[in-house]
């Protein structure tokens, strides 16, 4: 099972972003920018899901 979960939830402008969490509270990455619904969201993170799942690591 999986030791993170994604969160969905509404900021000061009103806007949906979402967060990876860690079961220990640490934030692992967040949406940086948000979306005008909850729907658009979750597209992000389906999006991350699918996109970055074997993502290089590149040094700069």
């Amino acid at each position: 099972m999986s030791k993170a979960r994604f969160e969905v939830y509404l900021d000061a402008a009103s806007q949906y972003r979402w967060r990876l969490v860690h079961d220990n509270g640490n934030i692992l990455a967040d949406s940086g920018e948000g979306y005008a619904s909850k729907q658009k969201a979750k597209q992000g993170i389906q999006s991350v899901k699918t996109n970055a799942s074997d993502a290089r690591i590149v040094d700069l």
